[in-house]
């Protein structure tokens, strides 16, 4: 079943912006970048694997405490500790990403989906002033953390920096009408709500 079809009601204009913090996470063509349902198609069950093998959160307790953690230091804080930047992009990225599949699987319900979404937004808009500032702190983050990985030596390293590149510029083409970042431009959500 189409996620479409389960969630009918289209997206306020805020509403699009704020899920489209995530859209730089998710670059394969099952996942929706304009539906709070984080994929196309209705799949709970991989929302509550991704869950448990990339952030073992399996209760929503553990979704709560791994959001309020994204929320308040994340990833960006060991950043600053190693490039004295503290790239917020990335974990607001993640922050959404997370409460979109936490939504899913049913660890949370839609209201309180929306009000964690909503609780990012002023942080993410005074740190940044454009969807192209955005993504460079997202590849930034990115970058620190990727490299955290291969200094691990982890083997099962994510897709190449050239590839999340790639990604980031499809979404900041201008000429590209399915970019949610097009259709719900940065300074969107400082202006009053709209359907579109």
């Amino acid at each position: 079943m189409k996620a479409a079809r389960r969630y009918p009601v289209p997206l306020t204009t805020h509403q699009l912006w704020m899920v489209s913090l995530s859209a730089p996470v998710s670059r394969d063509k099952s996942a929706s970048r304009t539906t709070l349902y984080p994929y196309v198609r209705i799949d709970d069950d991989s929302a509550r694997r991704w869950l448990a093998d990339q952030w073992e959160i399996t209760s929503r307790e553990q979704l709560v405490g791994r959001l309020d953690d994204l929320s308040r230091s994340g990833y960006r804080a060991r950043a600053y500790r190693q490039i004295g930047v503290s790239p917020l992009a990335w974990d607001a990225a993640l922050y959404v990403d997370i409460t979109r599949r936490g939504f899913a699987c049913g660890l949370i319900g839609e209201a309180d989906a929306w009000t964690a979404l909503k609780n990012i937004v002023p942080t993410v808009v005074r740190q940044y002033a454009s969807w192209q500032e955005y993504a460079d702190h997202y590849l930034l983050g990115r970058r620190v953390w990727r490299a955290g990985l291969r200094d691990a030596g982890d083997s099962d390293l994510p897709a190449s920096q050239a590839i999340a590149d790639e990604h980031l510029q499809a979404l900041l083409d201008p000429a590209n009408r399915s970019s949610p970042w097009n259709r719900a431009p940065w300074d969107a959500i400082s202006h009053p709500d709209r359907t579109p």
